[in-house]
Formats: structure tokens, sequence, C-alpha cells
């Protein structure tokens, strides 16, 4: 597969946009309590090809315990950066699980920037539909789109539900930004 994009997706693709639209009017704990939930899917997806790395793995759980309040940013960072590692590593021999590895490490980097959240999307979106027959691409993107948006959607009504305390940075939402959110809702 010489010369294959590593991404198929960015802000611009067009099947994007209703998430990223959505995603925008989403708070950062919304966001996160979200990545973290659907990292889980790319990380099954590449565990199943890759069974011997667990780079991935340790970034999501040393980033739950970050978000939670349990360690600092720069033991995240370290393991988020490994899963990218990994990625890299895993690459040539595998695109697909390269891809769900930097979806995994994009979705844990959300606690630290909203718009990590994104490649969340792009990453796994990507790893989804070069695992399946080009007829069955467009179907799996939607399938994909469609389960990450419930997902978001779940969060946003529920993120009460969070089973763990947040850490302090998360806790101060913008104030302008969860007033425009009750104006929306109501």
């Amino acid at each position: 597969m010489p010369n294959q994009r590593k991404i198929l997706y960015s802000r611009k693709s067009a099947c994007i946009q209703p998430i990223r639209l959505l995603m925008e009017e989403q708070t950062h704990r919304v966001l996160v309590a979200w990545a973290l939930d659907c990292a889980e899917r790319p990380l099954t997806f590449f565990e199943a090809r890759i069974p011997q790395e667990f780079r991935p793995r340790e970034a999501i759980v040393v980033s739950r315990m970050w978000a939670q309040g349990e360690i600092k940013m720069p033991l995240a960072r370290r393991a988020i950066l490994r899963a990218h590692t990994a990625a890299g590593e895993n690459g040539k021999r595998d695109p697909q699980a390269e891809a769900a590895a930097r979806a995994i490490g994009h979705a844990c980097a959300t606690i630290h920037a909203e718009t990590h959240a994104l490649g969340l999307v792009f990453y796994w979106l990507t790893a989804a539909v070069r695992a399946c027959a080009p007829e069955e691409r467009e179907q799996r993107e939607q399938e994909e789109l469609l389960w990450l948006t419930e997902r978001l959607i779940y969060w946003r009504d529920h993120i009460e539900e969070w089973n763990a305390p947040w850490t302090e940075f998360l806790l101060r939402e913008e104030p302008n930004r969860e007033k425009l959110l009750h104006e929306k809702k109501g």
C-alpha cells in the first residue's frame, strides 16, 4: 500500500460535519467522557490485530486516572505518546491498527484539549473503513458515525452518570458556554 494516505478524514469531510457541529456544542467533560468511552472500540480492534501490544490500553487506563485527578498530566502525556509510538511502530505492517492506536491517543488527549476529540473520529473511521471491503466502506462509515454520535448524545444527556470524580481543571467549565448550552436546551 505505498502512498496510501494515513488518514482519510479531516474537518472538511462532508460526512463529519454533523458530529463535528454536535461536538462543538459540548462541554469539555462531555467530550472527555465520550472520548474515553469510545476509545474502547478502537482498542478492541487494535488488540485483535496486535494482541501483544499494551501501550494503547495503558494510555486509556492512565488517562482515566488523569481525568479523575489521580495523576498529573506529565504521566498521562507519556502514556499517550507511547500509544502513538506503538501506532507508528506497527503502522508499516498494519495501517488499520496504526489508525486505531492513533484514535486511542487522540481520545486520551481530549482531556488536555477538546480539539483532540476530532482526531478520535478521523482515525477511528480510517481504521474501520480500511478494514472492510471497498463496497462495504460507505455503510461502515455511516454505522460508525451513527455509533459515535449516539454515544456523544448519551454523554451529553447523562454526564452526571460518570462514575468517578473529575480532576479540578475539568470542573471549571466555561461559564458562557454553560449558559449557551442551557439556553439552547430550553
